[in-house]
C-alpha cells in the first residue's frame, strides 16, 4: 500500500485572517462617553489624538485620581453603549467569509460588555489594575501589540488584511498584506496615504473581501 504524500503546500489556497480595532470602527469610543457623562472634556483625548499611548493613558489616569472617578461609574457609562450601527452585521458579514480577530488598546474590563453584544469576537486588549473599586494602573499585553500579533499570523502563513482608524493602528495596517482605514480623521489618512480609506462599512466590507480574493493560490470566497 502507498503511503499517501503531503500536499505541495504552495498549492493550497491561503488562509486569512482579518483584524480590526474595536473603538471607533465597532463600538463607540468609550472615554469619550465617559467625558460626556462626566463633563471632563479633557477625557476626549483617544488615539486620534495622541499617538504616544503610554502619555494618554497617564494622563486619562492622572484625570480619574482627580476627579474621583470610579470603576464603577465608567462601567455604568459602558453599560449604555452600542455597537455603532451596521456594526455586528458588518461583522457577522465577515465572520461568515473568514476569521476575524479584534486587535484593540482597550482593556479586558472595558470590552467585555461590550463583545457580548457582537457576539463574542475573539479580541486581544491590555488589563487594568483596580484597588478598591479606583483605577489605579494598567497593563499592556504587550508594547506594540497590533503590529506583533498580525506579525504573527502572517508568520503562521495566514495572509492578513487589517482596519482602524487611528494613530495606533497604522502599525497594525503596514505589518498585514493589505490595510485600510474606516473613517479615520483626514489628517491621519493624509498622514499614511498608503492606506486606502473607507466610510461605510460596506466600502470597508468590499476592500477587504477584495483583498482577501488577491490571496495566492486562488482563495475562492463563499
Amino acid at each position: 500500500m502507498t503511503s499517501p504524500t503531503a500536499p505541495d503546500q504552495s498549492t493550497l489556497p491561503k488562509q486569512t485572517i482579518v483584524t480590526l480595532d474595536l473603538e471607533g470602527v465597532l463600538v463607540p469610543e468609550i472615554w469619550i462617553a465617559v467625558a460626556e457623562r462626566t463633563g471632563i472634556p479633557e477625557l476626549r483625548r483617544t488615539t486620534r489624538d495622541e499617538p504616544d499611548y503610554d502619555i494618554l493613558m497617564k494622563g486619562r489616569l492622572q484625570l480619574l485620581e482627580d476627579h474621583g472617578l470610579t470603576m464603577r461609574l465608567i462601567t455604568e457609562v459602558i453599560s449604555t453603549l452600542e455597537p455603532l450601527a451596521g456594526a455586528k452585521d458588518f461583522l457577522d458579514a465577515l465572520r461568515d467569509v473568514t476569521q476575524v480577530v479584534l486587535l484593540s488598546d482597550t482593556f479586558e474590563q472595558f470590552a467585555a460588555p461590550l463583545m457580548r453584544q457582537l457576539g463574542m469576537p475573539a479580541i486581544l486588549c491590555h488589563q487594568l489594575a483596580i484597588d478598591e473599586d479606583h483605577i489605579v494602573g494598567y497593563a499592556l499585553r504587550m508594547s506594540d501589540q497590533k503590529r506583533h500579533a498580525v506579525e504573527a499570523f502572517r508568520g503562521l502563513n495566514y495572509r492578513v488584511v487589517a482596519a482602524g482608524d487611528s494613530y495606533n493602528d497604522a502599525a497594525m495596517l503596514a505589518a498585514a498584506d493589505a490595510g485600510f482605514w474606516f473613517g479615520a480623521p483626514s489628517a491621519i489618512a493624509a498622514e499614511f496615504p498608503q492606506f486606502p480609506s473607507t466610510d461605510t462599512y460596506d466600502e470597508l466590507f468590499t476592500s477587504i473581501t477584495a483583498a482577501l480574493r488577491s490571496a495566492p493560490s486562488g482563495l475562492r470566497l463563499r
